[in-house]
């Protein structure tokens, strides 16, 4: 019961038995059932069965311990975890992407100080839909005029940028950087299911959730989905504390969000952005708490 009320952390250098540890906690913290946890696997551990590196026995996943209070995610429309299928799959709608979710990527995508600028400008123009808009606009894409000389095409970046007020070779920079965003697999257009209201849904009703990244393991695909999926989160649960006391009905259920690697976003430079930082620092009275592993 108090384990939940604060943050805590799991530290230890390479080997020395952080996930193993942080298996059992997490097994006790089931087991106890004060608080759901959501678990951002990002290599893929505390689902299913794995073999442990120094005895080369089977260690059990906490899905096979708790079958019916563990749901595994799998990030992308067809991941497996370990040869396994998971109980659904995330996919993010590209509505769903912030200027916000972007910036938090500049030191992944190496973006500009001018970034800030054109994100504010495509949000104000394109509102949700900047994403696919954006993603669209082709860069250096010419039509000729009446007089056959050569001019941006409306469909081009610096057409966009020019009509927009944004220096044009920052927005087509942009653009460019954004492609490694574009491309992944597990942002789609109108997804039939919101799957991060389903998670959100599963936690508030007491379940457990394994996010395990399958073969999206690159930082950027850790720093956009967990703090996507973060902030979400955190918006309905300090939604769901403050309908609490205004009406004393319904008492948010405790959360604990279990975050492997967390240098990657609790670093200095990114402090005052992430969603992470601001649940550091003032989200346990909305009834949200974190579990950090980390070897620094």
């Amino acid at each position: 019961e108090k384990f939940v009320q604060r943050s805590s952390g799991i530290f230890g250098a390479t080997g020395t038995g952080k996930s193993f540890l942080t298996r059992v906690i997490l097994a006790g913290l089931i087991h106890a059932d004060h608080a759901s946890t959501l678990i951002f696997d990002m290599h893929n551990e505390y689902g299913y069965a794995d073999t442990s590196s120094d005895t080369g026995e089977s260690v059990p996943g906490l899905k096979m311990k708790f079958p019916g209070r563990v749901r595994v995610v799998g990030l992308g429309a067809d991941t497996s975890i370990r040869g396994q299928s998971p109980d659904f799959n995330l996919v993010l709608d590209e509505k769903d992407i912030t200027p916000a979710d972007i910036e938090i990527l500049s030191r992944e995508l190496n973006l500009r100080e001018t970034t800030p600028t054109t994100l504010d400008a495509l949000w104000h123009e394109f509102h949700k839909n900047w994403f696919r808009d954006f993603q669209e606009m082709k860069v250096g894409s010419k039509i000729e005029d009446e007089d056959g000389k050569k001019i941006d095409a409306p469909d081009s970046v610096a057409f966009w940028a020019q009509h927009a007020g944004v220096n044009v070779m920052a927005a087509e920079g942009l653009h460019s950087k954004l492609k490694r965003v574009f491309n992944l697999g597990y942002i789609v257009e109108n997804p039939p299911v919101d799957t991060i209201s389903h998670i959100i849904e599963m936690l508030d009703k007491g379940q457990h959730v394994i996010l395990s990244f399958g073969k999206h393991e690159s930082d950027l695909d850790y720093l956009l989905v967990t703090n996507l999926l973060t902030r979400r989160i955190r918006e309905r649960w300090e939604e769901r504390t403050n309908t609490f006391r205004t009406t004393n009905q319904n008492e948010p259920r405790p959360l604990v969000i279990v975050v492997e690697e967390a240098h990657k976003l609790l670093n200095r430079e990114m402090a005052g952005q992430t969603a992470f930082s601001t649940i550091a620092r003032e989200m346990r009275k909305y009834y949200v708490t974190l579990l950090i592993i980390d070897q620094r």
